[in-house]
């Protein structure tokens, strides 16, 4: 009974205050010190211990369905969304920010070196203050870059190597995988490359060690050159990501020349500055190879500080620190500088009051690829024949990468030089005459004016098909509805129609189709003019002639063709001759496109659209033309026929109405008339007919016209 009656003691705690205080005593806590006893304090870590181990196996249970244990998955599919496509465009722009911001953070590193400088007045050593809190600023800018850099890492998703079997692979969203892969790659050297140790050393350490200025300056060069290993490690994986995602980096080539360009003077802006610092080192040297035989001498005396009165007019008076060229060097004794000479000679490290990059960095340039005059110093032996390999390597690729990028502006216009020379070559072993030589050359001219070279439709045809669909909705579309034939037909159709379009070009007086050759496209003009013309099969006395233009079509006997559900497989005749007037681009319509094209969209059986194509084409023009004309003539005859025969009959009736004996003057005057105009009208058609032989009838043929009895409409 005891053994459970605390439990109900733990639930009567909120009810009353006797409660409570019974409650503490049973539960072993004392009223007067308010501290639990050790009997309290282990049931309650028993009580914890079970609870924990309840949680710990519904863990291990399969989890049922409650409302509580979807937020978990809620939260893991927003954190999901956050994740960024490694391949997409947003991380793609911000990666090539990177990699330049890289580029500038480790141009900031050697400024640095140039925070030592040489008082020559004073012969000391000093920090120069103004060009000390510049690079702290500009490093910590840049370093901020990377820290949103390493965001983004923990923020962006992998296609891991197991699903590349097929395309790009897939994605991996999963939060967790992608902090573990980072942390276990390149996490080490980011941290290694923002970890500000040299702002912390310049702005905080240095000031306080005035009295050893040479530790401060070894110090910092020491931190700044293993601190630059990461920097410039992390920079070609991220240049490699950039060129795997986009391919290039830069979008013009003149961009990636410019590129490589900085690329080469970052390369001797790095140099330039440790030259500048191996040349305060060999200034130092000198200075502690006077002031070697004084007992008193310590390094801390050729600082810029107190305590060194008796340093400076020996430092001044000796003449074993001079700034000539070994070769004019007569005095043994006298301290060989070796290639920092011009260095310390053009005074590159004696002011104090700017800095010394470009000077420097001019001084590179101009010992670049010469023959440095070195001394016995082992460093400066090393640094001599770095700078020679390395002066050639980098002049090397900086010659090879801007030929690649250069060239690849001029490839386009060598492949046409090189075609040019071989349809000369080959024009010139068929010896054609020189006005088809002169029609090719205007050609391929006038081709390589519209696409610079590019096979549009080889390149469109790579693509996948909705993407070329578009494509083609985009170029042929508004073209294809300018013709009032597809101007009020439904998207798909038109769809149908821009996809199996091709486009074309033709040069002045060239002919498209001559009028009996068999008509194998349908022509939508897109600029330029066109000629059409017909004399009806030859026949003398007809020509009609007309002009194309933009927005129109020519070869509507193969829409004809087409639409005809009993058509043969014979293509249709051309009834018209089509020149070009001008340049002219197009598109065009194939005779099988098309014939696929009506066969599989009903709604171009239409009798509408019959009769909107009947009023738009020139065929059925023409041939109305011609009818009317045959039609006027033919009620001009009829009516003068009608004419004579009503004359007839009024002479007929006078003669009825007089007598026989006597003529009445009228209708002498009728008959006279009758006979004049019956005699001159034999005399006209006696004259004509020995003139000319009989003509055929000028109506030309009706053209054909699709039977659609047999179809609902």
């Amino acid at each position: 009974m005891n053994a459970w009656e605390p439990k109900f003691v733990r639930f009567e705690d909120w009810r009353s205050t006797s409660s409570e205080q019974e409650s503490s005593v049973n539960n072993g806590y004392n009223e007067r010190k308010g501290m639990p006893s050790v009997g309290a304090v282990l049931k309650s870590i028993g009580r914890k211990l079970e609870s924990g181990s309840e949680k710990f196996k519904n863990l291990r249970k399969p989890s049922t369905v409650h409302p509580v244990s979807d937020r978990p998955k809620e939260k893991l599919a927003s954190r999901r969304s956050n994740i960024l496509d490694p391949q997409g465009r947003t991380l793609e722009k911000w990666n090539k920010i990177f990699v330049i911001t890289c580029v500038m953070a480790i141009s900031v590193d050697p400024l640095f070196f140039y925070i030592p400088v040489i008082n020559d007045k004073e012969k000391c050593l000093n920090l120069d203050g103004t060009l000390r809190i510049t690079t702290s600023v500009l490093r910590t800018f840049f370093d901020l870059f990377y820290i949103l850099r390493i965001i983004f890492q923990f923020r962006t998703g992998f296609i891991a190597p197991s699903t590349r079997v097929f395309g790009r692979g897939e994605v991996n969203n999963n939060p967790v995988a992608i902090m573990k892969r980072y942390l276990s790659s390149y996490f080490i050297i980011d941290i290694l490359s923002i970890i500000p140790i040299p702002q912390v050393l310049v702005l905080a350490v240095t000031p306080k060690m005035k009295s050893s200025p040479f530790l401060a300056k070894d110090l910092l060069k020491y931190v700044i050159l293993v601190q630059y290993v990461p920097r410039l490690l992390r920079i070609w994986p991220l240049f490699r990501e950039v060129t795997r995602t986009s391919g290039i980096l830069t979008e013009t080539a003149w961009a990636g020349a410019a590129f490589n360009l900085g690329l080469y003077m970052l390369a001797s802006h790095v140099v330039g500055a440790n030259w500048y610092m191996l040349s305060v080192e060999s200034e130092a040297r000198c200075w502690r190879k006077v002031m070697e035989n004084d007992r008193d001498f310590k390094d801390s005396y050729l600082g810029c500080g107190p305590n060194r009165e008796f340093v400076i007019p020996l430092l001044r008076k000796n003449t074993t620190c001079p700034f000539i060229d070994p070769d004019q060097n007569q005095d043994p004794n006298a301290f060989d500088f070796g290639i920092f000479n011009d260095a310390l000679e053009s005074s590159v490290n004696m002011t104090m009051t700017k800095p010394k990059a470009i000077n420097s960095l001019i001084l590179f340039y101009s010992s670049v690829g010469q023959n440095l005059k070195t001394s016995t110093y082992i460093v400066e032996i090393l640094f001599a024949i770095f700078i020679a390999i390395a002066g050639l390597v980098l002049f090397a690729l900086l010659i090879g990468n801007m030929q690649k990028y250069l060239q690849s502006t001029t490839v386009r216009v060598e492949e046409m030089r090189v075609k040019r020379r071989d349809a000369e070559r080959w024009m010139s072993h068929r010896m054609l005459p020189e006005r088809l030589r002169d029609r090719v050359r205007r050609y391929e001219q006038y081709k390589w004016q519209q696409n610079r070279g590019v096979e549009e439709e080889a390149l469109i045809r790579t693509l996948p098909k909705d993407l070329r669909r578009d494509i083609k909705r985009h170029l042929c579309l508004a073209l294809v509805k300018k013709v009032p034939i597809f101007e009020k037909m439904d998207e798909q159709l038109l769809d149908a129609m821009c996809d199996r379009l091709k486009p074309v070009l033709y040069t002045e007086k060239s002919y498209i189709v001559r009028e009996g050759d068999p008509v194998d496209e349908m022509l939508f003009v897109m600029r330029g003019n066109l000629a059409s013309m017909t004399t009806n099969g030859g026949r003398t006395g007809f020509f009609n002639y007309t002009v194309l233009e933009a927005g129109q079509f020519c070869g509507e006997e193969l829409l004809t063709w087409a639409l005809d559900p009993h058509s043969s497989t014979n293509l249709p005749t051309s009834t018209r001759t089509v020149e070009t007037i001008s340049e002219v681009e197009a598109f065009a319509l194939m005779a099988d496109d098309l014939k696929f094209v009506a066969s599989q969209f009903r709604c171009l059986q239409n009798k509408q659209l019959q009769h909107t194509f009947r009023y738009y084409s020139m065929q059925w023009k023409t041939w109305a033309a011609c009818f009317i004309q045959v039609a006027w003539r033919r009620y001009w005859k009829k009516k003068v026929e009608r004419q004579l025969r009503e004359a007839e009959d009024r002479l007929q009736g006078a003669f009825v109405n007089e007598d026989e004996s006597s003529l009445s003057l009228g209708a002498t005057i009728y008959a006279s008339r009758f006979a004049a105009n019956a005699l001159r009208n034999l005399r006209e058609n006696s004259e004509r007919n020995k003139r000319m032989p009989q003509r055929l009838p000028l109506l030309p043929p009706k053209p054909a016209e699709p039977d659609f009895s047999t179809q609902e409409h």
